[in-house]
């Protein structure tokens, strides 16, 4: 099966799950902050809340300039909100904006990110107040998920890579162990054979040698007799003489 194959395969197991239907679709939603509701942007994304985190605040530097200060992420359903204080997103305003994040996990390989802004403590960027910047708001967010989706495919694909690659790595192992295994059989088989013969040798030789042992057995008892009967007679001329 091929590399090629195999990754498609695993592309194509993607894209056709059930849940794939929300994951990366932007929606309006609240998020709690400073005890009041304050209108969002949420997409849901592959990966877990920490590698989620990563990119997010790294895609926005890189893409916006927004350097957003770290949160840690506290577990299931729970996160610290991320924050970029009076920092210019031209996208969004002429005016110096301040810009929050949070990161949620709602499953072990989904992550939930949550977006919105405002001026200050005090205005929030709502769609009856500040329609412009809650739109450009959604813009950025939508941009951000399609940029998630490609950078969660290419890990997806690269561990897909890594799989296809330890698997071929193991298929070579079993293939050197399976021609090994057979070497030493037929190897095996082939001494066995020849001990078998070497066995069958030894117990023609060894019945050839008994019938020869009785045979030496008759004899030396032949011979045990003649020398007897001749000490027997030298006896008797000794006594004579």
């Amino acid at each position: 099966m091929s590399k090629l194959y195999l990754l498609c395969l695993l592309l194509g197991t993607l894209l056709a799950r059930p849940a794939a239907a929300q994951l990366y679709d932007v929606r309006p939603g609240d998020v709690s902050y400073n005890k009041n509701p304050r209108p969002a942007f949420k997409v849901q994304v592959d990966g877990t809340a920490t590698d989620v985190r990563d990119f997010f605040q790294s895609w926005m530097k890189s893409s916006y300039n927004v350097k957003f200060k770290s949160g840690g992420v506290l577990g299931f359903m729970k996160s610290d909100v991320l924050t970029a204080r009076q920092t210019p997103a031209s996208s969004i305003s002429g005016k110096l904006v301040d810009l929050y994040a949070t990161i949620t996990a709602p499953s072990d390989s989904v992550a939930e990110v949550s977006v919105f802004g405002g001026f200050d403590d005090n205005t929030f960027f709502s769609p009856d107040k500040t329609k412009t910047e809650y739109e450009a708001l959604r813009t950025m967010v939508q941009s951000y998920a399609g940029a998630a989706r490609l950078n969660a495919y290419r890990a997806m694909v690269a561990e897909g890579e890594k799989k296809v690659k330890a698997s071929e790595k193991e298929k070579e192992r079993l293939e050197k162990e399976r021609l090994s295994l057979q070497s030493n059989t037929t190897a095996n088989l082939k001494r066995i054979e020849e001990l078998k013969k070497k066995n069958a040798e030894n117990l023609t030789q060894s019945r050839a040698d008994s019938v020869t042992l009785i045979g030496t057995n008759t004899v030396l008892e032949q011979n045990r007799l003649r020398l007897q009967r001749r000490r027997d007679r030298l006896t008797a001329l000794d006594r004579k003489n």
